[in-house]
């Protein structure tokens, strides 16, 4: 899922590197942690870094990933799950070359923030029906969504920066980037809605007195 360099133009990512900073000064403000909990967290967000190294490849040329986020996003809040997949992502980019430097604000809103916030609001939109549920749901649209993040940006770059009709970035519109990335995310989301949901089920049953259990 991670965009490399060279895929986008600078009409997306300029736009995009305003919006991420903004997000990231707005964490910033909103994450209050427990020193209980930095640990916890820095374990986990080392897991999710493991996860997203793991590419799956996928007929088609497409490769999936698990991610983790919603994991953290359940356990200690989208924002605290936001800044920690950013730093997972650029750490990833800078010594992995998984994504690119102009990308990485673009990888960041769709994997990080849109991750962990589709999750938070899936747990919470299910949770009054089953907690299971809900947590699988948040395991699931924290790769569905961003995955559709992902297919609107690549294939947008046709409309956004073309010469004579000729794209000079990602070649390849929306018509073929939303089946070739959406649809192989779908059946990685439903793998990755049973990790979080063992996942955080063990993780607080694990760790009742982080959590205040």
């Amino acid at each position: 899922m991670h965009i490399p360099d060279g895929f986008i133009s600078p009409q997306t990512y300029i736009p995009a590197i305003a919006i991420s900073a903004s997000l990231l000064a707005l964490a910033y403000k909103k994450i209050e942690l427990d020193a209980e909990k930095i640990p916890l967290v820095a374990g986990v967000s080392a897991i999710s870094f493991v996860m997203m190294l793991i590419a799956i490849p996928f007929p088609g040329g497409t490769t999936m990933h698990l991610s983790g986020v919603a994991i953290i996003s359940l356990l200690f809040g989208p924002w605290i799950a936001f800044g920690s997949i950013s730093l997972v992502l650029l750490i990833q980019a800078l010594l992995f070359g998984e994504g690119g430097i102009t990308s990485y604000p673009i990888n960041i809103i769709a994997m990080a923030f849109v991750g962990s916030f589709s999750s938070f609001w899936f747990y919470r939109f299910f949770s009054s029906r089953s907690k299971n549920i809900a947590i699988f749901m948040a395991g699931w649209s924290s790769i569905f969504f961003p995955a559709i993040i992902i297919a609107v940006v690549l294939g947008i770059q046709p409309l956004v920066a073309s010469v004579d009709e000729t794209p000079l970035y990602f070649p390849f519109g929306l018509s073929v980037t939303i089946p070739s990335v959406v649809i192989p995310h779908i059946f990685i989301a439903i793998i990755e809605g049973l990790v979080t949901l063992s996942s955080v089920k063990f993780l607080r049953t694990q760790f009742r007195s982080v959590f205040g259990e």
